[in-house]
């Protein structure tokens, strides 16, 4: 084994190092997603050395900008696109679209970027006693996220035939369609595939937006490197082992050492980390709550050609339905994609694809109460389970009514609902019985995007995993900085939240950061003899 990192590049691929390595630093940051990337690029750039350790693999922007929509599932979706919740009773099962590589998720989003709505803010501090997570305690860290992504206002000019035609539904309905902000800047073209990497390089993700610096000031970035546990020395996190991935039967194993570690894996695979290395258990809570935000689209036909690819993936978005739960959000994506979720089979469908070029999508997704329950799987991957409430049932059967409402007002001669062996909708009436109707819940077609809540932030111990700063409560040393800390649903997109969050707490840790070095040292690490 080495003693450093052998490898001169900036970001390593480490299913090229012949051999394992053993390193010091200050902060270790597991995970380069929307929470490791902004917690590593902040504590670099105060000075810190830092090292992100990155189970994915490394694909350069220059590289994955030319993935075609499949590449791109095959090379940076979780599981190849197919991660799922099963379902728990009158559930469907539930699609999960999450990245794996350097740049985590963020390689596979939209782009869209809300804040917090200041109703679950004031349920943070006024109800759940977080008072060091309202909207003036994090207006800040927004800011300064909005800034570094470029945060811009889609102009009506990048909507698509598709989203012009429901906003012209939603109009004569009365529901209020308004501007997404999403992280492209000036330079989107519209390409209408922003979740399977943007071939224009316009999408501000992670790895563009936030590790350049990062590496700048010295940061370490390592991919295709598997943490299996957090090192624990007298009561204290001190630091991390793990293997590269790539060759097998060659484990090549690899410890960082450090005062401060920060789970960055996300909602699912925190959990795990934490579990493996005795920590997070005591409250109870470590795995549990998960919120999803299920979602469903329909897609609509029309008389004419529509061309729904021909603008932003998402421009619009209404919360005319909040109160409800409910937000509706405009989405065209890839064709082939949308082909394969057609309903049909020889004859039948290959007339439906055809004419998907008459074709327009929308989509609503739910502010759920949080059924959601991980474990360890069979594999790396964990075993997501996920019980929705009736509640939220009930909201996912309104909003699709609501969606083939806009559509039929909008001229659509046919809509294809996601209800599994539902004949194409024609007309209000037969919207509204299909609400009505007795459907069992697991022939509705349902996928989230923002899973959130399973190791979350809490003011007590024995309800939480985490303190305010991030901090694990049973483990001093050992930082959360991802989706799972989120103590409840937020019934918006979670890459600027989780950013937002996470830089609040990367300032924080910064300002801590000589009391947690003092604190940790001198020590030495438990389980060194197990590394060759």
């Amino acid at each position: 084994m080495n003693r450093e990192i052998a490898s001169t590049e900036p970001i390593v691929d480490g299913r090229d190092l012949a051999v394992g390595f053993d390193e010091a630093c200050d902060v270790v940051v597991v995970g380069s997603g929307a929470g490791g990337a902004v917690m590593a690029t902040l504590l670099a750039e105060a000075g810190k050395r830092v090292i992100v350790l990155e189970e994915g693999p490394y694909h350069r922007p220059a590289d994955y900008q030319r993935f075609q929509p499949s590449e791109a599932v095959r090379k940076i979706f979780r599981e190849a696109g197919m991660a799922t919740a099963f379902g728990v009773g009158q559930t469907p099962i539930i699609s999960m679209m999450m990245g794996r590589g350097v740049g985590g998720s963020s390689l596979v989003t939209g782009g869209v970027c809300f804040r917090i709505p200041g109703e679950v803010h004031h349920h943070w501090t006024r109800e759940l006693g977080l008072s060091e997570l309202g909207e003036v305690q994090l207006e800040a860290a927004y800011e300064a996220v909005e800034a570094r992504l470029h945060v811009r206002e889609v102009p009506e000019t990048m909507r698509s035939a598709s989203t012009r035609l429901f906003v012209d539904g939603a109009r004569k309905l009365g529901i209020e369609m308004k501007p997404i902000h999403r992280n492209t800047g000036d330079d989107c073209e519209g390409n209408g595939r922003c979740n399977f990497t943007c071939p224009a390089g316009a999408k501000r993700s992670v790895d563009v937006s936030y590790l350049p610096s990062a590496i700048k000031n010295g940061a370490r970035v390592v991919a295709d490197a598997l943490v299996e546990r957090v090192l624990i020395d007298r009561g204290r996190a001190a630091g991390v082992e793990g293997h590269l991935l790539g060759r097998e039967g060659d484990p090549r194993r690899f410890r960082i050492r450090a005062p401060v570690v920060v789970a960055a894996c996300g909602t699912l695979h925190t959990p795990l980390l934490l579990s493996a290395s005795g920590v997070g258990q005591k409250s109870g809570a470590l795995g549990r709550n998960i919120t999803l935000h299920p979602a469903a689209r329909v897609v609509a036909r029309f008389d004419h050609p529509v061309n729904g690819w021909d603008g932003a993936l998402q421009s619009v978005y209404s919360d005319t339905f909040a109160p409800d739960g409910i937000k509706l959000v405009g989405v065209y994506t890839a064709v082939n994609v949308l082909a394969a979720a057609l309903p049909g089979v020889g004859p039948a469908l290959r007339r439906r694809v055809r004419a998907l070029q008459n074709c327009a999508v929308f989509g609503a997704m739910i502010h759920d109460e949080g059924g959601g329950q991980v474990r360890t799987g069979m594999s790396r991957e964990p075993m997501l389970w996920y019980e929705m409430a009736p509640r939220d049932l009930g909201r996912l059967r309104r909003s699709i009514t609501i969606l083939c409402e806009m559509a039929l007002a909008a001229g659509a001669k046919e809509i294809f609902t996601p209800v599994f062996g539902f004949q194409p909708l024609k007309t209000m009436d037969e919207a509204r019985a299909m609400e009505r109707a007795t459907i069992d819940a697991r022939r509705m077609e349902c996928m989230a995007f923002h899973p959130l809540g399973s190791a979350r932030v809490s003011n007590d111990p024995r309800r939480g995993v985490v303190d305010q700063n991030g901090e694990c409560f049973d483990l001093p040393g050992l930082f959360v900085a991802d989706g799972s800390i989120l103590p409840t649903s937020i019934g918006v997109n979670s890459q600027e939240p989780i950013m937002a969050m996470t830089t609040r707490l990367a300032w924080r840790l910064s300002e801590r950061f000589p009391k947690l070095a003092r604190a940790a040292s001198p020590r030495s690490v438990h389980g060194a003899a197990t590394l060759g």
